[in-house]
């Protein structure tokens, strides 16, 4: 829904890489890699805002239901496509 809110993402490529501390279920950190402008126009458009509120809900929620995988992820923009790849522990992006 968010890559239909902000259309301006639709042309953008990059990855948000993001975790939470271990005594915490809230989001902690995220760092943007990104084509071009796209974080700066993230930022503008305020969709930077609303994924980060997101992330922060889904990290409270999947520790609440006691999901394995909730203290990372990469969120994967491509083009207007964005997914969510949850990471255990310390590992890293595959491939």
């Amino acid at each position: 829904m968010l890559s239909q809110q902000f259309p301006e993402m639709a042309e953008g490529r990059g990855k948000v890489t993001f975790y939470a501390e271990d005594h915490e279920a809230r989001l902690s950190h995220a760092s943007w890699e990104t084509e071009g402008e796209l974080s700066v126009v993230a930022g503008e458009s305020g969709f930077k805002l609303y994924l980060m509120e997101l992330l922060d809900t889904l990290i409270q929620y999947r520790a609440q239901c006691g999901r394995s995988c909730w203290k990372k992820g990469i969120v994967h923009i491509d083009q207007g496509d964005l997914r969510i790849e949850w990471l255990l522990g310390d590992d890293t992006e595959n491939g």
